[in-house]
């Protein structure tokens, strides 16, 4: 049973976390404030989400310790460049109200823009000022990792990418896992309903007495990779951490993944263009 996940860097990630992209009306401080209740601690946020005041109120009222709590943020394409990536942070620490960032990631490289190398000696340098506890990336392939480590000496500690069933990445998380990478998914359930109800997810499920989205979370936990569900659901949170009293056998998991069929998002790190 996997329940953290250390990083190169000496940190350690709890295997699941809390996805925070704002849903029409939600209020998230009260959805990150039900989730440190149930027990996470770790929560996923980024600039562009529009969710770090949420986030920041939550974390600071909780009345949980500083120090027990991992808080992450991204840069966007729009700050991309060393004096961006600076600003970029310093407005996440004014919208969260914190004093520091636990994991700063890059949120997409834009390789057509071609300032991701400058804005990861920025990144470099917030971690040695203390703004920054660790840092990674975020949906980078094996070419992008490899330029930040051949033109910076510093490879990243995560890198956060599309990973679910219909897309498991088995080349990039070999990747990781040689070079010492963990590996984060966001949408871990896909787009839910549809893959949660296919007959490889639904068998295990009736096998091991679980919901589908833990079967679902379990297998991510035994590839390997930190999961970020997202949810406002308290009793669903609860049920997302609860996935650790079960183990997947290895047909399951191959059955599992059998399902792949590509992307569901369409965003291809070489392409997409995020600002």
């Amino acid at each position: 049973m996997t329940s953290t996940f250390p990083l190169a860097d000496g940190t350690v990630l709890p295997a699941v976390g809390l996805g925070t992209v704002v849903a029409d009306g939600e209020d998230m401080a009260a959805t990150v404030t039900s989730a440190l209740e149930s027990g996470y601690r770790l929560i996923d946020t980024a600039l562009r989400y529009g969710s770090e005041e949420g986030v920041g109120q939550a974390v600071r009222e909780s009345g949980v310790p500083r120090d027990e709590i991992l808080v992450t943020t991204k840069i966007p394409g729009r700050y991309h460049g060393y004096d961006e990536a600076k600003e970029s942070v310093r407005l996440s620490l004014e919208n969260l109200g914190l004093e520091r960032i636990d994991l700063l990631l890059i949120h997409w490289p834009l390789p057509k823009v071609d300032k991701y190398v400058d804005t990861w000696r920025a990144m470099i340098d917030l971690q040695r000022d203390g703004v920054a506890t660790s840092i990674g990336v975020s949906n980078f392939t094996e070419a992008h990792l490899d330029r930040l480590v051949q033109e910076t000496g510093v490879a990243p500690v995560v890198n956060q990418i599309e990973l679910h069933p219909y897309f498991p990445q088995a080349r990039l998380r070999a990747y990781h896992a040689e070079h010492g990478i963990v590996t984060e998914s966001w949408s871990p359930l896909g787009r839910g309903s549809e893959l949660l109800k296919a007959d490889p997810v639904a068998d295990a499920a009736a096998a091991h007495d679980v919901s589908p989205g833990q079967v679902v979370l379990r297998w991510h936990n035994q590839l390997g990779s930190v999961s970020l569900p997202k949810s406002s659901n308290p009793d669903r949170q609860r049920q997302n951490l609860d996935i650790f009293g079960f183990t997947l056998t290895d047909d399951e998991v191959a059955a599992i993944s059998s399902l792949e069929r590509g992307r569901i998002w369409g965003q291809d790190p070489d392409t997409h263009e995020e600002f």
